[in-house]
Formats: structure tokens, sequence, C-alpha cells
């Protein structure tokens, strides 16, 4: 397996990313870390072993399974095998693990006690989203699952509604439409997005829009595992009118700013120099 055991005693930990959609999108060596694990964690042990017959690959490894409701005490009992010179490799159903997925506790836990941790690259529905989606991919943030709860999911989104950059999030495809409703409410019905389905597969869709459209089409019955991406809060537009900012520093003056700290701060929220907010200043005092 890929990560032998290293020199304490110490086994190591694997990630592996799994295919989110075709099995030929495994790797080279994600076949062969299956082939030479000798534990695997896995998701779901069905769906694991249906993937190692895609890929033609014979499984000698102990397999255990590895999902959220168990994760915890899951995480202690890897954690040993670990420390007892075992390798354990993880994988989740689709993805990368620790990415909405189990794993994050495992790394977190592995890392504590000094065990190396080692990635499988893979295919990520959270990367293939972005750069399918047409939204601006040079910052961005991922924001998984918004909340289930429909008071809790609103405030999640009030919240972001200035987060200037993408956000990917992930989202069930029965709580689609009402998620969508309430970011056209949050960030506005013109905020641009991509509804991203069923990436890789057979019956991919991409359907992009703004959210108030976006909105109305997902009161169908839209269905399979859905990715959203959402551009970010447009920057706000500042005052370049030689009168407009001298206006605004007159408004600081009147209410006991220094002129000189007023010129400072129009400057700085208008993203101005200095010397530009002080000859409107000027000129507005010599017509």
């Amino acid at each position: 397996m890929t990560g032998d055991a290293t020199h304490d005693g110490t086994g190591t930990l694997l990630l592996g990313g799994a295919p989110i959609g075709r099995p030929d999108d495994a790797s080279a060596r994600l076949r062969a870390a299956l082939a030479e694990a000798e534990i695997i964690a896995a998701e779901d042990t069905r769906r694991l072993r249906r993937l190692a017959a895609d890929l033609g690959v014979d499984l000698r490894a102990r397999v255990v399974s590895y999902y959220d409701q168990n994760e915890r005490a899951r995480a202690e009992e890897l954690l040993g095998e670990l420390l007892a010179g075992r390798n354990v490799l993880v994988i989740t159903d689709a993805g990368l693990p620790g990415v909405s997925d189990p794993g994050y506790r495992l790394v977190v836990a592995a890392v504590a006690e000094g065990v190396p941790v080692s990635v499988l690259p893979g295919p990520s529905a959270v990367t293939t989203a972005l750069v399918v989606s047409g939204l601006p991919t040079d910052r961005f943030c991922f924001e998984g699952f918004p909340p289930r709860k429909p008071g809790d999911r609103s405030r999640r989104l009030a919240a972001l509604a200035d987060e200037p950059r993408t956000m990917v999030f992930f989202e069930s495809p029965r709580r689609l439409a009402a998620t969508l409703a309430v970011m056209a409410e949050a960030f506005g019905t013109d905020r641009p997005a991509a509804v991203c389905r069923e990436l890789t597969k057979t019956y991919e869709e991409v359907r992009r829009g703004p959210l108030g459209e976006l909105a109305g089409w997902a009161d169908e019955n839209v269905k399979g595992e859905i990715t959203l991406v959402v551009g970010g809060a447009p920057e706000p537009e500042g005052l370049s009118e030689p009168a407009d900012l001298a206006a605004a520093v007159a408004a600081r003056e009147a209410a006991g700013t220094p002129r000189k700290q007023a010129i400072g701060e129009v400057a700085k929220e208008n993203g101005v120099p200095k010397r530009v907010v002080y000859d409107a200043v000027v000129a507005a005092r010599n017509p």
C-alpha cells in the first residue's frame, strides 16, 4: 500500500479520492491502494465493493464501515490500528474524505499523535462544479450543506450576503427549491449562480442563471447529486465625482471629525488617493 509503516512503528493514514461519478475516473494510485490495503474504512462498504469490482480490484483488506453516525467511535479504533503499525485507507462514496464526508476527526487525531497522513488526490465535486459554473474561480469558499431547518438556513445564508468570494454548496435535491428561494431572498434575485447536477455522470446537467430564475426552475422534480455555485457579492460602488467626495468629507466634518482624518476615511472607503479627495475639498471651497 502507498505509505508503508514508518520507522517508529506507526502506520500511515491514507485518504483516497473516489470518483464522483464514473468509475474510470479513479486514479491508478487509488486502484493500487485498494488492492494493497491492510484496512479500508469505507463510508458505504457495499459501494466500495462495487467500485472495486468496476475497477477489477480484488479486495484483500479488512473492510470496516466509517460513516457519520459512527465516525467518532470508529476514529478512535482506527487510530489504535495506526499506532499499532497498520496502514489505514479511508474512502468515501465520492470525492475526498473530510470534505462534507467522514475523515476529518481521524486526520486530526492522527496528526496529534504524529501519525503520517497522505492523500491520493482525486475528483472533487467542489472544484469540478466551480470550474464548470462559469463564475469567478480566483477566490472561492466552500460552505458545505446549508442547515436543514428553515430558520437556521435563512440566518446562515443572510450572513453570507456580503461574501465577495464565489461560494460552493452541497444540497439535497429535496431541499433545492427551498434553498434557492432563500438564496434569492438573501443574495438578490439577480445574483448569478449555477446548479450542477450529476456531475461526470451520464445525465450530467449544469443550469446557469440568476438565482430568481433558478429558484423557479427548481420547483420541478429535480433529482440526483446537487452542487450549487453562487457568485460573490459585487464590489460596492464607491464615490468618484469630486463634488460627492467633498460632500462626504463635509458630512464627517459636521459630525466632529477633523478634516485631515475625514479626508483619509473618505479616500479609503472609496478606493481613491487622498490627494484626489483633498483636491475635491479645495475645489468645493473655492468654486
